[in-house]
C-alpha cells in the first residue's frame, strides 16, 4: 500500500468516529439489567456459537480501523485535529474535578432522594443505612479533604454489592472503584503507581465497558425485550446481527480509552454521544445510572495529556489480546462460579 493511499484512508478513519456518533443508535449502551429480566448464574451462549463469521468480521474490521486511526493520529491532520479538540475543551480542562465532584454529589443525592439502591437502578437493599450513607457521600463533595471519607464510602457500598450479589454481577462496575480511587487520590494530592487520578478513573472506565460489552454476546436474549419494546434501536437489522455488531461497536471503542490520546479522545466522544442519546428513550433512570460513565468521559475528551508514541501496528496485537483476555476471564470465571459450560 503506498503511502499516500494510506494516509488517505487515514484521513477517512480520522473523521469515522464522527459519522459512528451520527449515525449509529446510542440506546445499544443503555445498561439491559435496568429495564429488561436477567439471570446471572444462567447459562450464557457458548463460545462456540458466539465464535460465527459475522463475530470475526466484525472484530477484524475493528482491528484494521483501530490501526488506521493509530496512524491517522501521526499525521499533520491528527496533530490538527488533537490540537482543535486542546482549544475546544481549554475552558473545560481547568474545571475537570471540580465537575467530576459536582457529578458525584448529583449522582448520590439522586439514589438518596430515590432510596433503597446500591450504586446502580438494579442493585436494591432494604437497609436504610444505604441510603444514608450515599448522602454523606454527596456532603462530602463539598471539601477536597472529605473526598477522602467519601472514597471509603463508594468503596464500601461496592464491597456492599459484592457481598449481596456476588463477585461476578459487580464486575460490571469497576468504574466506581474506579471513581472512589479518583476522589480518594485527587483529596490526597497522590498518584497511583505513577497514574495520575484521571488516569485511574479512565482506566475503571474502560475495563468496565469492556466487561459490559460481553454480555452482548453472551447474553443477548436479556436485550431482545428490550429491542421488541424499541424497535427503532436495531433499525429494522437481524437481532443477532445487531447484538453482534452493538457488542462490538462496544468493546472496541472501550478498548480504545486505553490508547493513544486522540484515539481515546475520539472513542470517549463515540461513547459520550450515545450515552447522552440513549436517554432520550430510555429516560431518567438511564441517565442517574450513567451519569458518572458520561463524566468521566468529558474528563477524557478534554485531558491534554503528553502524545504517547505506540507503533500503529501494535493497536490491533492489543485489541486482540484484550479480546481474548476479555471473552476468558468472562467464561472462566463465570464456569467457575456457576458450574455452566464454556463451549
Amino acid at each position: 500500500m503506498s503511502s499516500r493511499l494510506c494516509k488517505r484512508i487515514a484521513l477517512a478513519v480520522l473523521f469515522s468516529p464522527v459519522l459512528l456518533a451520527v449515525f449509529l443508535p446510542g440506546d445499544a449502551f443503555a445498561h439491559v439489567k435496568w429495564f429488561a429480566p436477567y439471570n446471572v448464574p444462567e447459562q450464557p451462549l457458548p463460545l462456540r456459537q458466539v465464535f460465527n463469521p459475522m463475530f470475526f468480521q466484525f472484530t477484524a474490521t475493528a482491528a484494521i480501523l483501530l490501526w488506521l486511526l493509530s496512524y491517522a493520529e501521526r499525521i499533520k491532520l491528527g496533530v490538527i485535529v488533537n490540537g482543535t479538540i486542546d482549544r475546544w475543551t481549554a475552558g473545560l480542562r481547568p474545571q475537570t474535578e471540580k465537575i467530576y465532584r459536582g457529578a458525584t454529589a448529583v449522582f448520590f443525592a439522586a439514589l438518596f432522594g430515590i432510596g433503597g439502591i446500591i450504586l446502580t437502578p438494579e442493585l436494591k437493599t432494604d437497609w436504610s443505612f444505604i441510603s444514608w450513607l450515599e448522602a454523606f457521600i454527596a456532603i462530602g463533595m463539598l471539601w477536597r479533604r472529605t473526598m477522602i471519607a467519601s472514597a471509603l464510602g463508594i468503596a464500601f457500598l461496592y464491597a456492599y454489592g459484592v457481598t449481596t450479589y456476588g463477585t461476578f454481577h459487580m464486575l460490571d462496575y469497576p468504574i466506581f472503584l474506579g471513581l472512589a480511587a479518583y476522589l480518594g487520590l485527587t483529596g490526597l494530592d497522590l498518584k497511583l503507581f505513577g497514574l495520575r487520578p484521571l488516569d485511574v478513573a479512565r482506566w475503571a472506565a474502560s475495563l468496565t465497558l469492556m466487561w459490559a460489552s460481553i454480555e452482548k454476546w453472551a447474553y443477548p436474549d436479556w436485550t431482545y425485550p428490550v429491542l421488541n419494546s424499541h424497535p427503532e434501536i436495531a433499525f429494522n437489522l437481524d437481532p443477532k446481527f445487531y447484538m453482534i455488531a452493538a457488542g462490538v461497536l462496544e468493546f472496541s471503542l472501550s478498548f480504545a480509552l486505553l490508547w493513544t490520546p486522540l484515539v481515546r479522545r475520539a472513542a470517549a466522544i463515540v461513547l459520550a454521544f450515545m450515552f447522552v442519546s440513549a436517554v432520550l428513550d430510555f429516560g431518567k433512570i438511564d441517565a442517574i445510572g450513567h451519569l458518572m460513565i458520561v463524566v468521566i468521559l468529558l474528563g477524557i475528551i478534554a485531558d491534554k495529556k503528553p502524545t504517547e508514541r505506540h507503533k500503529p501496528i501494535l493497536a490491533p496485537v492489543f485489541y486482540a489480546g484484550a479480546l481474548a483476555f476479555y471473552l476468558v476471564a468472562y467464561y472462566g470465571l463465570h464456569a467457575a462460579i456457576y458450574s455452566t459450560a464454556i463451549w
